[in-house]
């Protein structure tokens, strides 16, 4: 069993990579290295660069390393720039998706893992989103994660191919430094980069009816995603077929004010919060139900919001202490 996974010298991928390797898996990383470092990446687990809307390169890949099972995690995710570019965001996301599950199907790969989002389900009023709550997504990067789950299980059941779909709640944290989100796209180091930088962490909104006023949300530690990754593959590996979509978050929420609070206490800057009008979209209140989870796949995270933060803050030290200039 080998597997392909796309996208995967990025900040999840590279978890991703390492927790199958561990695990005694086969692994291939293709990524194009635009958001990815390829020193994140085990020395065993081979580097093929490239983009996954490449299809003669797909097919190469997929042939030579003997591939039988993928891991799509390439895809651009910043909600924003997708609502300004939103052409972009589908071709990124949609058709190199498309191009990917034509190369599958012709080189008679049999599973595919998809890496899908909680942005899917946009602002649903409940207390805990379950798989079968509705999906009303509200950015185009929501909505190409729809369409692309929409895909895949089309494709499953045209080419007789095994699917699952994680939806992916709020990510953070690392397993070791050197695998910390190099980025500021996610809430726990954009707080980080603007303590760095002398300037006060935002709230978007103190008025939601939450318990303290601001949102409320669903954080997994990234080692946990990875290990869900893992036992979603292994399930697909012993023969499931048909499609599997699931959440893959904590069942627990957390306010912004009180992320950041324990951003202060683990960081040493208590620097206060400034609170700035809501941003368009925000859902009061988005938590997962891992129920599904727990039940098929046999997982669920075990790493708490404190091990999240102080992860990311010993990366962004290690990081700090290599490049002392940033």
């Amino acid at each position: 069993m080998t597997w392909l996974i796309t996208g995967g010298a990025g900040y999840i991928g590279a978890h991703v990579a390492r927790a199958m390797a561990e695990a005694g898996e086969r692994v291939v990383a293709l990524d194009d290295l635009s958001a990815g470092i390829a020193d994140r990446l085990p020395e065993d687990v081979p580097l093929v660069r490239g983009s996954t809307l490449d299809g003669a390169l797909l097919r190469k890949v997929l042939a030579e390393h003997g591939v039988t099972g993928v891991v799509h995690l390439a895809a651009r995710k910043q909600v924003g720039e997708s609502v300004e570019r939103p052409a972009y965001y589908y071709q990124e996301n949609v058709g190199a998706l498309a191009t990917l599950l034509e190369a599958v199907a012709e080189a008679g790969v049999s599973r595919f893992l998809f890496s899908s989002s909680a942005a899917v389900y946009g602002n649903p009023d409940v207390d805990l989103i379950t798989e079968d709550t509705p999906c009303e997504p509200m950015s185009p990067y929501g909505e190409t994660k729809l369409t692309g789950e929409w895909l895949v299980r089309a494709a499953g059941r045209a080419h007789g191919i095994g699917t699952v779909c994680l939806r992916y709640f709020n990510v953070a944290g690392a397993a070791a430094p050197e695998l910390a989100d190099t980025g500021v796209f996610n809430v726990v180091p954009m707080v980080f980069d603007r303590l760095a930088r002398g300037e006060a962490p935002r709230i978007f909104g103190a008025d939601y009816p939450t318990p303290d006023g601001t949102c409320v949300r669903d954080y997994i530690h990234v080692a946990d995603l990875a290990e869900a990754h893992l036992a979603a593959a292994r399930r697909l590996t012993a023969g499931s077929t048909g499609d599997l979509t699931v959440n893959i978050g904590r069942g627990e929420g957390v306010s912004v004010r009180e992320l950041i609070a324990l951003i202060a206490e683990v960081s040493g800057d208590s620097t206060p919060a400034v609170v700035e009008p809501r941003r368009p979209g925000d859902a009061a209140r988005a938590v997962a139900s891992a129920e599904r989870a727990a039940r098929e796949l046999g997982w669920s995270a075990h790493r708490g919001v404190r091990e999240m933060v102080e992860s990311a803050w010993r990366g962004r030290q290690v990081r700090a202490a290599r490049t002392p200039a940033e």
